[in-house]
């Protein structure tokens, strides 16, 4: 079973409904006992970096259990963000350290350029290195809301970015652990795709 983490900074909703429309049953939960238990494990997740993870305070340990054990673990936007060392929106608080890296606000060039922070709305993937996730998916647009990107310590992990005034990592993959800055399950047939694939890895 797939469970999608409750911890109250989440679209929990439409993660859920983009799974129902690949024909898979998701369920969303708070509880310790069912995440322990689930074949893989998915964190949504929207809003500021230190309230979502005074919120996964109580998630961490079986968060990190389940990615040790090598079981199938997705994060979605902010679910990505926190994967990471620490955040310039929270100083002196700590992610969930599973990736080495900051997270970044955009630069004040972004706006210089004429864009508009946050990030919100399509944009098209570079990819960069091969992941499952994304396997058979190409240079395609995908639907992104953040002001703050990662900026991991190994490049190697990013799989695929997207140009918004300055390169934005929006895949990052290592062995059982995937991520995403954008939403797929509001990205179209593409972002469904990203969902069906993460889903064929689960045993």
């Amino acid at each position: 079973m797939i469970t999608i983490i409750d911890y109250g900074s989440g679209n929990l909703k439409s993660i859920k409904n983009g799974f129902s429309k690949i024909g898979v049953e998701t369920v969303v939960s708070h509880d310790l006992y069912e995440m322990k238990n689930a074949d893989a494990l998915v964190l949504p997740g929207v809003g500021a970096f230190g309230n979502a993870m005074e919120k996964l305070k109580d998630y961490e340990e079986v968060i990190k259990t389940h990615i040790n054990c090598g079981k199938p673990f997705l994060g979605v936007c902010l679910g990505l963000q926190v994967l990471f060392t620490e955040s310039e929106e929270s100083p002196g608080l700590k992610g969930l350290e599973i990736f080495e890296g900051e997270v970044l606000h955009f630069p004040e060039s972004v706006t210089a350029q004429g864009m508009k922070i946050p990030h919100m709305g399509w944009n098209k993937l570079k990819i960069q290195n091969e992941c499952p996730i994304i396997e058979g998916v190409g240079p395609e647009y995908m639907y992104f809301v953040h002001s703050y990107y990662v900026k991991p310590t190994d490049e190697s992990i990013i799989a695929a970015t997207v140009d918004y005034g300055v390169d934005v990592p929006a895949v990052v993959c290592r062995e059982n652990v995937f991520a995403t800055q954008f939403h797929p399950e509001k990205s179209g047939e593409i972002g469904l795709k990203i969902l069906k694939n993460f889903v064929d890895m689960v045993p």
